[in-house]
This record gives structure tokens, sequence and C-alpha cells, in this order.
């Protein structure tokens, strides 16, 4: 189609979640309640590690940072979502549509790699503890989250550059409560053949390859943990365990999306939101559960809060 002879769509129209009002009712209350225990859950991790020393450490550092990209990663779409439960005519414009895409993949592609340096840390920490101190400074850990935050926003760029300027010309329909590549780049009025082509090699592959990096390279890690037995190994265990949980419930959803762009399957929209809403809830619950540094800091910080209320 000549570009030149086609006027650009002024917004989108979104069909949400599901289409029965009494439904859309109840996913008000839902889902306001769960944004606001993910935001004050990872924001208690985040004044957690801030106000203990003991936990200024790269792990913790690292984990308040993946706290930070939850908090974020479900605010770029689910606020909108829950305003839209009180509308029937759902929209976004072209402008808050390309937004859209990229802060989901500035927030996702960032805490996938926020998570592939957890990965390493925990590496150095179990399989080079004498070392760990040396080789995880305070600039090396710097260094791995502020590379995850740029790493995110080239990939989002990387991914946003070449779908911005497809013509949309007419069909302007998505079929989820945000906007997608998956689902705005199949809108244009051309072959998108090339483009899915290239959101496979960026966020598909990368997904992939990294999932599996990491559970090669978690597995290594509890080989060498099975081998020793001493009650710093079993907390080492703990931790892992809850590492590769995190992982496994972040990177299934983002490759089951992005690694088969060329499909649409009934339950994406499932995927979509266990990604956005369930993930980034889960993450707090899994780490202050299983981690007794954490729910002691938290103890410590409770302890300050009440003593601060009391008359002196």
């Amino acid at each position: 189609m000549d570009q030149g002879n086609y006027s650009r769509v002024a917004e989108f129209v979104l069909l949400g979640l599901c289409s029965s009002r009494e439904l859309q009712y109840y996913f008000l209350v839902f889902f306001n309640f769960l944004y606001i225990a993910i935001v004050l859950g990872n924001l208690l991790i985040v004044l957690t590690v801030i106000s203990e020393p003991t936990l200024h450490t790269p792990m913790y550092i690292m984990l308040s940072n993946l706290s930070i990209l939850d908090v974020f990663l479900a605010t770029y779409a689910t606020p909108k979502m829950i305003h839209d439960f009180l509308h029937e005519h759902k929209t976004i414009s072209f402008e808050g549509c390309m937004a859209q895409i990229f802060l989901l993949h500035v927030f996702a592609g960032g805490e996938m790699m926020l998570l592939v340096a957890m990965a390493y840390d925990r590496y150095v920490a179990i399989c080079k503890p004498l070392h760990y101190a040396t080789i995880m400074n305070l600039c090396k850990c710097t260094g791995l989250v502020v590379g995850s935050w740029v790493i995110g926003v080239m990939h989002s760029l990387s991914q946003l550059v070449f779908t911005v300027n497809l013509p949309f010309c007419g069909p302007n329909i998505v079929d989820s409560y945000y906007c997608d590549l998956t689902l705005v780049i199949k809108l244009a009025c051309t072959d998108t053949y090339v483009p899915e082509v290239l959101m496979l090699l960026g966020s598909g592959l990368m997904g992939l390859t990294s999932f599996l990096l990491l559970l090669i390279s978690y597995t290594v890690i509890l080989v060498i943990v099975q081998r020793r037995s001493s009650t710093g190994m079993a907390k080492a265990r703990s931790t892992l365990t809850a590492h590769i949980t995190v992982e496994t419930l972040f990177f299934g959803p983002c490759i089951f999306i992005y690694a088969w762009p060329f499909s649409n399957f009934p339950v994406d929209k499932v995927v979509s939101v266990f990604s956005t809403v369930f993930t980034p809830i889960l993450n707090p619950i899994i780490y202050t559960l299983r981690n007794e540094e954490v729910k002691s800091a938290m103890h410590k910080l409770k302890g300050r809060y009440i003593r601060s209320r009391l008359p002196f």
C-alpha cells in the first residue's frame, strides 16, 4: 500500500479482559486490591532494604531494584485496565499505545537482565565465596543494575523503532486490555512478516536464551550445593529455590507470548494478566516468606515505626 495515501489511526479500541459487565465490576474490585498490594508490598521491600544496614549487599540491592521494576511493570497498564472497567467504550490514543509498548519492553527487558545479574551474584557467592567481596563490590553491583536499565531501554527502542513507522490506516481493535507488539503489529496495513520476525529475534529469542542460560547456571549451582552439607548451604539452597521460582514465573509468560508471535492463543489474555499483575505480587511474597533476613529486617522496621509513634 502506498504510505502516502493513508491517514494514520488516531486511537485504538481495547476489548479488555471480557465483555460481561458483571465480571468487569468484579474485576474492578479484584485488580484494584491486587494493584494496591503490588505497590505496597514491593515498596515495603525497597524501604526495608534502604533502612536496614545489614541488607546493603549486592543481593538485596538487586532485590530492591527488582521490586521497583515490578511496581513499574504493574503500573504501565494496570491502572488503565482498572479505569476501563468503569467504561463500556475503551480506547487509547496512538501515542498512548506506543508509550505502553515502550514502557512494557523497558521494564520487562530490564527485569530480564536484572534476573541474569542476580543469578551471577548467586554464582559468585556460592561457587567463589572467598572472592565474593572482591568480585561483587559496590562498583560492580551498581554497574550490573544500571546496565540492566540501559539494556531494557535499548531493547525497547529496537522494538519500537520499526513499529511506530508502520502504516496503521484502518483496523484499530486490540483484543486485550493494553497495547503490545504481538497485537498491534497485526493491525498494520502492510505485510507484517518482517516485523514479526524482528519481534521474534528481539523479544522471543532474548527471553528464551536468557531463560535457558539461567536454567543451566542454576543447575550447576544446585549441583555444587548438593555436594556440600552445612547450614550455609541449606540457606543457599533456599535462596536459589526462591530465585528459580521467580524466574520461571517471569520468563514463562514472556516466552509463551513472544516466542510464537505468528499465532493467537485463547489463553493469551490470561498469560498477559499473569505476567503484568500476578508476577509482581508473587515476587515480594516469595522473597519475604523464604528469606529470614528480610523478615527480620521488616520486624525491626515495624518496631522502629511503633516506637516512633509512642508518646515520650
